[in-house]
């Protein structure tokens, strides 16, 4: 695999880009009166799942393999995927042949390659990406890694750039979480500023959006379905040095609890979802060729 990085809108950088790998077979307990009928990856935020939205922030910057580590109601991902290309454009069905169709025009996704990994119903993320791992290719010096409910404009090509110049195994996105609460500011003992429930608080959580090598896989994983990577893995990455944080000061939200559902619908319903990134790439690639 070649070390540069090119611009994401050069077509040339899709061969350079190692794939995605995402989390989707959680239950999402605290989404229990949506995730009930749906997995939480396949919520909808405006008229596509969370998951669409999360591969197409990868897309923007040259990502075009996907891995998803499925395990709650996996049917859903196969029927949403298995019939992707018949929701996204007009077909005409010939009644008289058995599956003779045609599809009209294009959807935007074709270059894309989803592999829909069973992972296990009760497998815990540890045990996900090592039974996923064998979809990656040998050639695959490292990879990306996400969870499938959380959305954010994350710079992926900075983000491996800095895990490639840390020489660490494993690098994973610092967010600042939304602020649920009133933050009281103090000092020597003293309130002196009061902010009700700020957009977002100073201190920094592990947002996914994660680079690992994929000899992380054998050093610190197994197929254990008990094993939760957050735990005793990346607590033993930290012992060995071998673990860093990319900083993002810029969007990142989760969609954890009915409140965040409805908020990510509303940011959609705005005409400008912060995450959007690759829309904005598009229309800077439009005007650098005018």
């Amino acid at each position: 695999m070649k070390d540069s990085i090119k611009n994401p809108t050069d077509n040339t950088a899709v061969l350079n880009m190692p794939p995605a790998m995402i989390l989707c077979g959680g239950q999402g307990t605290r989404l229990r009166d949506v995730t009930e009928l749906l997995p939480k990856p396949m919520v909808p935020v405006g008229p596509h799942p969370i998951i669409w939205h999360i591969m197409k922030c990868y897309a923007a910057f040259g990502v075009n393999r996907f891995i998803l580590c499925l395990g709650y109601k996996r049917e859903a991902f196969i029927d949403y995927f298995l019939n992707y290309h018949a929701r996204a454009t007009d077909i005409t069905l010939r009644m008289s042949r058995q599956n003779d169709i045609i599809y009209h025009g294009e959807h935007g996704e074709e270059n894309w390659e989803v592999t829909l990994a069973d992972t296990g119903d009760k497998t815990m993320t540890g045990g996900r990406i090592a039974r996923a791992a064998k979809y990656l290719h040998i050639d695959d010096r490292e990879f990306f890694l996400t969870y499938g409910d959380a959305v954010s404009d994350v710079d992926i090509d900075a983000t491996l750039r800095f895990h490639r110049n840390s020489g660490k195994m494993i690098t994973v996105t610092a967010v600042h979480p939304e602020g649920r609460f009133g933050e009281m500011h103090l000092k020597d003992g003293c309130v002196h500023g009061f902010e009700e429930k700020p957009n977002r608080v100073g201190g920094y959580i592990n947002g996914g959006f994660m680079v690992l090598n994929k000899s992380f896989i054998p050093r610190y994983l197994s197929a254990d379905k008990d094993l939760f990577f957050e735990q005793a893995p990346m607590r033993a990455a930290i012992a060995d040095n071998q673990l860093t944080a990319f900083a993002h000061e810029g969007f990142w939200q989760c969609m954890d609890t009915p409140r965040e559902y409805q908020l990510l619908n509303e940011l959609w319903t705005s005409g400008a979802p912060p995450w959007m990134t690759w829309d904005r790439i598009l229309q800077a690639d439009r005007s650098a060729k005018i």
